[in-house]
């Protein structure tokens, strides 16, 4: 097994998504497609790891309120 590759985000990293992150249906308790986050809202890193069929580095991202959301590396700049 190949280890992956660093994160550009660790955990406790503030970070902003670079579009508004919607509802893809994780969230049974919002309208589909309901706004998660909108571009440039500050979140913080609370978990990273690794998406196996993607090959990318994912991340889970705090935006208050309870809501977490899981964001690819390339949806994401530091805040």
């Amino acid at each position: 097994m190949i280890a992956p590759p660093t994160q550009a985000f660790q955990w406790g990293r503030k970070v902003r998504p670079l579009a508004d992150l919607v509802n893809d249906g994780t969230y049974p308790d919002r309208a589909p497609d309901a706004l998660l986050a909108a571009a440039g809202t500050v979140g913080e890193v609370v978990q990273t790891g690794w998406h196996e069929e993607a090959e990318q580095a994912v991340y889970l991202v705090d935006f208050g309120d309870g809501l977490v959301v899981g964001c690819f590396e390339n949806e994401l700049e530091p805040a």
